[in-house]
């Protein structure tokens, strides 16, 4: 093109190409040319090119009569369908145990592996047999979690998990390929490429209203595309089959028309009250736009409830702040005012979009201005400004071909090199799993090393820019080790504890075994180790570490066995007072706690007897010399390991004693010999013993009270 700086663009769509001459001054567009024409069969569906050669006949058509006003047309920009474009949401985690530190480099790895992983959900959704081939046009993050929590950024945060959600759009490689055919048969070479959704939103939504939920519906013959945007950026595309020739061939099997006669009727109800119609029996008939209306409202509420369940799929249920119409198809009579209703909207907040909405772009005096023509205006202008250009880039030295929408970066590349952006990083090293105290504690491994990207032998980020020619290589991170550690690195540093035995200070430290032996805090910690870390808690366990047996004896519960019961003995028990409180051996002391001791009773048979309360005895009380006497014989012999005891013999814990019975003696006057202290006289010779006034003899039996005397007489000279 020669002259000034003029831009050519086509709009090649399902029912009609669109072909568009812009001027460019300083920032601001006009339109000076602008040429509609129809396919002659059904050259396109959905979108997408079926027949090159009758698309190339229509696009040589609009190029000749463009190039008769314009001069030589050799470059044109051109857009791929909204409806060919595939949106995935995806998410990718990676663990950052013990790794901290996320750098924007890793950040970028994080992202791209979740678009890898969207990328292949798309592919997997049609038939293998097909072998699609999807590109990348763009992806948006819409949060990073940090343990499964919301949070603005990840660098140099700390915990377990680190994951990013994306929202990507893919494209398929057959619809560029098509696109390309059909232009170079018409000896076009693409200027530039565009895709339609971000065509028509970015002449309608600037980006400063894209913080809005708002969905754009571009209503063309054959498809109905959607996008959505909110927080600043595109979240999501649709398509849905049901357009503008719904509406028509609801026309047509209403009043009996062929096809090109409906589509033409369809249009006059846009402008006119009344239409003539000749029906194919040749019947002409008069029809009012009211009864026209009525007639095909099915067909409208269809066309409305469709592009409403579409636009509340892609926006999770709920309804948008706002939808912006624009295609031809959105001219349909009442389609605004039923679309509001499905999507519970007032109907002003659903409106159809014109090029009076463009304020960039004025418009030549003989240009009729209407929703069909904003697509055509957004591609020639987003074609320019965001265009998408092929490259060949090398990576690994295979060539790669590949487009980009704004920047294409090195990420970009790998992507689209089959690259598994997770395989990447080195693997972590292995893991250790050891047993501590019973418990199994998992050692991780270290982590992999990031890979080395190299572009054209310099090194590189994921971000890095990259044109056409360029040489990427790229190689695996290495892969972690086990982590080396000690058993203070997994204990920590060993505690200890002081206690205050009868005024003496002990200093109580830990202990520690590794498979069952003794060893060093530095040894080194292995799979598979069974380590047992433990120190005393206890005031029994602390007296068995300081070889105190001697109090543990003293201390412990006294217990006997009396003819097989077993008996427990407190008196004979001693004492343990903790900071002047009285506690237990099972006690479990603190950090210089003060600790004494007191011994128990000494116990002997007759104080054990005593306390059990068994009658080992039998008395007689009597009256000797004018003093009353108890006589005592024992009744009961006891044994220890048939060896018999004396009442004051001292007893043991955990003796067994055993009793029997004696056979039973009667009380004799000379009993009392034992119990009574006699001074006898000095030269006596005689003496009597008297019972009850009466004379004895030694081997009188006593009865209880008896009085007993023993007279003692002088020797007569």
């Amino acid at each position: 093109m020669s002259g000034k700086n003029k831009l050519f663009a086509l709009d090649i769509g399902t029912r009609s190409v669109v072909g568009i001459i812009l001027e460019e001054t300083d920032g601001h567009f006009e339109a000076i040319e602008i040429i509609i024409r129809e396919h002659k069969d059904r050259a396109m569906l959905d979108g997408q090119i079926h027949d090159v050669l009758s698309v190339s006949e229509i696009i040589s058509e609009i190029k000749e009569e463009l190039e008769a006003v314009h001069g030589p047309l050799t470059k044109v920009c051109v857009a791929a369908a909204g409806r060919a474009l595939k949106t995935e949401r995806s998410k990718a985690a990676v663990d950052i145990s013990g790794n901290p530190m996320l750098s924007s480099q890793d950040i970028l790895h994080l992202e791209l592996s979740a678009v890898q992983l969207a990328q292949a959900v798309v592919a997997g959704e049609k038939s293998k047999a097909m072998n699609p081939h999807y590109y990348c046009v763009g992806y948006s993050v819409l949060y990073y979690q940090l343990d499964g929590e919301v949070i603005g950024s990840l660098i140099d945060q700390r915990g377990s998990e680190a994951s990013a959600e994306i929202i990507a759009t893919f494209l398929p490689k057959v619809v560029v390929e098509s696109l390309l055919a059909a232009l170079d048969r018409a000896g076009l070479e693409m200027d530039a490429l565009t895709l339609e959704p971000i065509a028509a939103i970015n002449v309608l939504i600037p980006t400063s209203m894209r913080r809005l939920n708002v969905a754009l519906v571009d209503i063309g013959a054959g498809t109905s595309d959607i996008a959505l945007t909110e927080s600043g950026t595109v979240i999501a595309y649709g398509m849905v089959p049901v357009a503008g020739d719904e509406i028509t061939e609801a026309v047509s099997d209403e009043f009996l028309l062929d096809f090109p006669l409906a589509e033409k009727a369809k249009r006059e109800l846009i402008e006119k009250e009344t239409i003539a119609i000749t029906d194919i029996l040749g019947f002409e008939t008069v029809v009012s736009k009211e009864e026209a209306i009525a007639r095909i409202t099915p067909a409208i509420n269809t066309l409305a409830d469709t592009i409403g369940d579409e636009i509340l799929r892609l926006n999770n249920g709920k309804s948008p702040k706002a939808v912006m119409l624009v295609g031809g198809g959105s001219l349909t009579p009442d389609l605004n005012r039923r679309l509001a209703t499905k999507l519970n909207l007032p109907d002003n907040r659903v409106a159809i979009r014109g090029l009076d909405a463009i304020t960039s772009v004025s418009f030549a005096s003989h240009i009729t201005k209407g929703p069909e023509l904003v697509t055509p205006i957004g591609i020639a202008i987003a074609a320019k400004q965001s265009p998408v250009q092929y490259h060949t880039v090398y990576v690994n030295e295979q060539p790669v071909r590949l487009f980009e929408v704004n920047k294409l970066t090195v990420g970009d590349c790998l992507l689209a090199a089959g690259i598994k952006m997770n395989k990447l990083y080195g693997k972590p090293g292995l893991a250790m799993i050891v047993s501590l105290n019973g418990k199994n504690v998992t050692i991780p491994g270290k982590h992999g090393q990031p890979p080395v990207l190299l572009k054209n032998g310099a090194p590189c980020g994921f971000d890095d820019r990259v044109n056409g020619g360029d040489q990427l290589t790229v190689v695996k991170g290495a892969d972690g080790v086990r982590t080396e550690w000690t058993l203070e690195d997994l204990i920590g540093e060993p505690p200890a504890k002081t206690i205050i035995i009868d005024e003496q200070k002990y200093e109580i430290r830990s202990k520690w075994t590794c498979n069952g032996l003794r060893v060093p805090i530095t040894q080194q910690v292995a799979d598979r180790d069974d380590i047992k870390f433990e120190i005393a808690t206890t005031l029994e366990e602390v007296l068995k570490e300081l070889n105190q047996a001697e109090i543990l004896m003293n201390i412990r519960p006294f217990s006997i066995k009396m003819d097989g019961k077993e008996q427990q003995v407190t008196e004979f028990s001693g004492k343990i007072y903790v900071n002047n409180m009285p506690a237990s051996l099972d006690y479990q002391f603190n950090h210089l706690d003060m600790i004494r001791f007191e011994q128990g009773a000494e116990p002997t048979l007759k104080r054990l007897v005593e306390l059990l309360g068994i009658q080992a005895t039998e008395t007689m009380p009597i009256f000797f010399n004018g003093k009353q006497i108890r006589l005592e014989h024992e009744v009961i012999d006891f044994f220890r390991e048939s060896i018999k005891i004396k009442m004051d013999e001292q007893i043991y814990h955990e003796d067994k004693i055993t009793s029997k019975p004696k056979e039973m003696q009667s009380f004799l006057f000379q009993d009392v010999f034992n119990y009574a202290k006699i001074d006898i006289p000095k030269d006596t010779r005689r003496f009597t013993l008297l019972k009850n006034g009466e004379k004895s003899a030694f081997d009188d039996l006593l009865a209880p009270g008896d009085k007993l005397t023993i007279v003692f007489e002088n020797p007569v000279f």
